[in-house]
Parts: C-alpha cells; sequence; structure tokens
C-alpha cells in the first residue's frame, strides 16, 4: 500500500508531489505546491511541513526553490472558497500548481485521499504524504511559506485581527477580534464563525 512507503523516500525522476496549506482557517486564500525534486541535488531535512519550525520552513523553502527541477505555487481566493467550497478550491489550487510547473511530471504524488480531476498525467493520492514522500514534504513547505508570507501581507492591511499571530486560524484571539470588528474582505463568509459574526445581535 502506497501507506507502507519508507519515510519520506524519494520518488522516481520527474514524480511531483503536491499538497496545500490553509484548508482550516478562517480567512485567506488556500495555497498549493507542486514541486519536482532532483536526485542529483537533494534536499535534508525535508519533513511534513507542521513538524517543522517557521525558520525551518524558510530556510528550506530556499533550498527547494533553488535545487528542485520545477516547482509552482497556486492558490484559491476566500470568495473562490466560498463560491465552490473548501475542497473543490483546494482541488482547483493543486491542479494549476501541476499545470504552471515548467517541467511536465511523469507521475503525481498528492497529499491526502482525494486527486483533483484534469491533472495533466497518471496521478496517485497518498494519505499522510506530505510525511513520507519528499516531493509532497518539499510542496508542503512551499506551500504553508507562500501563506504565512500572505498572512503578514493581511497583518499590514488588518493588524486588528493579528494575521501575523494565528495565519487565520480560528483562535481564541481571533474570535474575539472577528465579533469585535466583523470580517473583512479576506474572511472566508461559508465558515460557520464567520457566517455567525454576520448575524445581526438579537436585542
Amino acid at each position: 500500500m502506497a501507506e507502507q512507503l519508507d519515510l519520506l523516500v524519494c520518488a522516481a525522476p520527474l514524480t511531483a508531489g503536491v499538497d496545500e496549506a490553509g484548508r482550516g482557517p478562517l480567512a485567506g486564500p488556500v495555497f498549493a505546491a507542486a514541486v519536482i525534486l532532483d536526485p542529483a541535488q537533494p534536499v535534508a531535512g525535508l519533513a511534513d511541513s507542521k513538524k517543522l519550525s517557521a525558520r525551518q520552513r524558510e530556510q528550506l523553502a530556499v533550498q527547494i526553490k533553488a535545487q528542485a527541477v520545477a516547482w509552482a505555487i497556486s492558490s484559491a481566493s476566500a470568495q473562490e472558497i466560498d463560491q465552490i467550497n473548501i475542497l473543490q478550491a483546494t482541488l482547483q489550487a493543486m491542479r494549476t500548481a501541476c499545470k504552471l510547473l515548467t517541467v511536465m511530471p511523469q507521475r503525481i504524488l498528492v497529499d491526502g485521499n482525494r486527486l483533483p480531476a484534469g491533472l495533466p498525467c497518471q496521478a496517485q493520492a497518498i494519505v499522510r504524504g506530505d510525511a513520507l514522500v519528499a516531493e509532497i514534504s518539499a510542496a508542503s513547505i512551499l506551500a504553508k511559506t507562500a501563506r504565512d508570507a500572505y498572512c503578514l501581507e493581511l497583518h499590514q492591511q488588518f493588524p486588528e485581527y493579528g494575521f501575523d499571530r494565528h495565519k487565520g486560524y480560528g483562535t481564541a484571539f481571533h474570535l474575539a477580534q472577528l465579533v469585535r470588528y466583523g470580517p473583512c474582505p479576506e474572511h472566508r463568509r461559508s465558515f460557520a464563525p464567520v457566517r455567525r459574526s454576520l448575524m445581526p445581535v438579537a436585542t
């Protein structure tokens, strides 16, 4: 089974790993990345992005971009998420990232249990792929660092919400600020906590 792969095994040449970041937050886009690693230039220290510190992710992202055969990052906006739902928006961002690769992969490995439709070559979904396959781990790092950078930009626009602290996740502070100020244009109105903040308070 795919799940039995050795930890962070590097797949065959011209295999693209694909992963996303930002399905759970209440605000901002969902990001996806696709990466084809170069077996001749292995990237040491790859792991599931959630298990790395922000500093480690940033350092690895620079190395991945410099040494990969090809990489691409895509996103689906909060408005797109509200229109087509978070799952479809995630799959859309993954598909776009694959199509943006400057080198056509021979195979695509996607983290999770769902495959986007319309991928350009043979593909396989791998549960916990970000901890099992180096290419998917690399993609998870690029998606996460891209989304974190976006959230820092959001903080500059809307400092009252503290996007630099929680990156859009529904922390107690974020929820309190959402009640206090209401949603900003980057909040996902289809998500229940945001939707509740739009409801008039009963008097």
